[in-house]
């Protein structure tokens, strides 16, 4: 039997984080990390393989992160967890004691039952798993068109990533409109609009009812009746928690298979953490549960487990889930944090919106200038701010982090309009129409 301190499950993004973490926080205790992949690959960056990368060799996480911070790396599977005795035990037979053990189980690709011809070949979900995905890249290679069942972030990625391949694509969504869970109505149209520009074929407001074929997917078969051909199907239609491992413990699970963890991310046996997509999720305002599931998340999660594994600090919790998303379509980058208006409605709060475009440098005769269009969703009664949305260039990304931070720091509209800012002519917004602080005024006359 092998002995480790703190024992972490999975080598993704979480896990990764919550060892490195706990090894910086406690530097006296052994740190195990096992995981069943030979390689890791970059969660985010798995689009991007259909496409720009051209391989997955060119989206690895370098082993080093993980040994040169002096965590011992073991490739294999856990199959059994005995939580009274504090030992793992592997597929191989190994068995490992430990202190404390960190889950980051990750999630897999959702396949629904319901879907005939989901089994066919040439229909292929996106896991995280290099080897399935390396033999689907190579067989989608050869497809002249491709259809993506989801219209969320991974399907709309992938979808311009294949287009840039010159392959037909069409994204087939049963919401009104892709990214319509992330966006409010007007942005989402924006992003349906470039992506149409681009190539992207879209059909939204009607499900898949079967993907038509024989051996192989040759199309799907719309609710409506309608068909469309294809000679490869991709399945983003979500993530469930890979948890199984967990329920099979005994570790308590919700009804969708979350882990059940409370702020520091301990499941109800205090030496038990548990980490991203397989670790229960709560809002920010409401604190219901949310199937949110993002590698930005889990890392934040990660780094509170790490630094809580020994002793607990009242300042380094985890207060809710704020959701912060972005995504670029060629030049122009999408971003989202918080709750769309139409969320905050439905939960009961009493909101004003307020949205400015203006340029993300200055002046806009700059080589390389981009609209920057910001819209903010506020709480009426106290100017706080729930919510934010972004369409800009390459500053997206950044600016939606700005946004998530405001929101996690509950930072009103007032606080937002005497905000100090540094602007410069090749990085920045003007000063005189900053569109953040432009679209707080324009909530601000309205509250």
């Amino acid at each position: 039997m092998e002995k480790t301190d703190v024992l972490v499950i999975g080598g993704s993004a979480a896990g990764i984080v919550a060892a490195v973490t706990g090894k910086s926080s406690y530097p006296d205790k052994s740190f195990t990390l096992i995981r069943m992949e030979k390689e890791t690959l970059v969660p985010c960056g798995i689009p991007y393989m259909f496409g720009s990368l051209e391989s997955s060799n060119k989206n690895t996480v370098a082993d080093g992160v993980i040994t040169k911070a002096g965590i011992n790396l073991k490739i294999g599977e856990v199959v059994s967890i005995d939580t009274k005795r504090n030992i793992c035990r592997t597929a191989e037979g190994l068995e490992i004691s430990f202190e404390k053990l960190i889950l980051a189980l990750g999630s897999t690709p959702v396949v629904p039952g319901w879907l005939k011809g989901a089994d066919k070949e040439n229909v292929f979900s996106i896991p995280k798993d290099k080897g399935y995905l390396d033999v689907a890249l190579a067989k989608i290679k050869n497809a002249k068109k491709v259809i993506t069942i989801g219209g969320g972030f991974i399907g709309v990625e992938v979808a311009d990533e294949l287009n840039k391949r010159n392959k037909n694509v069409t994204i087939v969504e049963i919401l009104p409109h892709i990214l319509s869970l992330a966006f409010d109505e007007t942005i989402a149209i924006k992003a349906e609009e470039i992506l149409t520009s681009r190539g992207v074929n879209i059909r939204t407001g009607d499900g898949v009812r079967e993907i038509t074929g024989d051996r192989e997917a040759a199309g799907v078969l719309l609710n409506n009746g309608d068909t469309i051909d294809a000679d490869a199907v991709i399945l983003s239609m979500g993530y469930r928690p890979n948890s199984q491992l967990a329920r099979d413990s005994g570790i308590k699970v919700t009804e969708k298979g979350f882990i059940i963890i409370d702020e520091y991310m301990r499941t109800e046996n205090a030496n038990i953490f548990a980490v991203g997509d397989c670790a229960l999720k709560r809002d920010f305002f409401t604190h219901k549960h949310t199937d949110i599931m993002l590698a930005s998340t889990a890392c934040a999660e990660a780094r509170i487990a790490g630094m809580n594994l020994y002793k607990l600090s009242t300042l380094k919790t985890f207060g809710g889930t704020i959701a912060i998303f972005s995504t670029a379509i060629g030049d122009t980058g999408f971003g989202a944090a918080g709750m769309i208006k139409s969320t905050a409605i439905k939960e009961g709060f009493d909101v004003v919106t307020g949205m400015f475009e203006g340029i993300d440098k200055h002046p806009g005769t700059l080589p390389g200038t981009h609209k920057q269009l910001v819209k903010l969703i506020v709480a009426r009664d106290s100017g706080v701010v729930l919510g934010g949305e972004v369409v800009a260039g390459l500053s997206t990304g950044e600016l939606i982090n700005l946004i998530g931070f405001i929101i996690q720091n509950r930072i009103t509209v007032s606080t937002i309009l005497t905000a100090q800012i540094g602007t410069h002519p090749l990085l920045t917004a003007p000063p005189t129409a900053y569109p953040l602080i432009k679209a707080a005024e324009v909530v601000a006359r309205n509250i």
